[in-house]
């Protein structure tokens, strides 16, 4: 296996792992045991937990950010954007996963503070994509609110994480659906 291949593999197993564990509960024996390479081997390639963490935050996030810019150029509105973001964030609670972000989240207390920066501008990301596609529906006129964009960014993406908790501990990502339509249908 290439050093490019065997990297790549460490990253998707320590996102797996992170998604389904939590960042704080795996160790370089659990990923060593899913890839079948020794500790050593790992640690070629990430010296630490928070150099592999670092790399597998970034690069979720360039794929992630990848998404949201193929999102924002789709010639629809901007409730047809938000519907279709929140299919996204839908689709990531797949096979058992939940969402990065909300992963990473509950275990922000235990990361260390260049983890913790990745994931308040992970939520960043989020909230101002969010943001500005509420914006956009407010000045069409697609979408209505009392409060500004910024306060119905915040809704959006809380009704996403929340439902994503509940979804994940139910074991039922069916309930996220319709607990973020049922939110973007208030901007409506």
């Amino acid at each position: 296996m290439a050093i490019s291949e065997t990297k790549s593999l460490l990253l998707i197993e320590a996102e797996t792992l992170v998604r389904t564990q939590g960042y704080a509960a795996f160790s370089y024996a659990d990923l060593s045991e899913r890839v079948g390479i020794r500790k050593a081997s790992i640690h070629h390639h990430f010296p630490t937990k928070e150099n592999l963490g670092a790399a597998v935050i970034d690069t979720y996030l360039e794929r992630f950010r990848a998404e949201l810019d193929d999102l924002s150029e789709r010639p629809v509105g901007a409730k047809a954007k938000l519907t279709a973001y929140g299919d996204f964030f839908c689709a990531s609670l797949r096979d058992g996963l939940m969402p990065l972000c909300g992963a990473l989240a509950s275990d922000v207390a235990y990361l260390p503070p260049s983890l913790q920066r990745r994931v308040k501008k992970f939520f960043q990301i989020h909230l101002h994509w969010l943001e500005k596609t509420v914006e956009e529906g407010l000045q069409s006129r697609e979408l209505k609110a009392d409060a500004p964009a910024s306060r119905c960014a915040l809704l959006l993406l809380s009704a996403l994480q929340g439902a994503s908790v509940v979804a994940w501990a139910i074991k039922d990502p069916s309930v996220i659906k319709p607990a973020f339509r049922q939110a973007l249908e208030g901007l409506s």
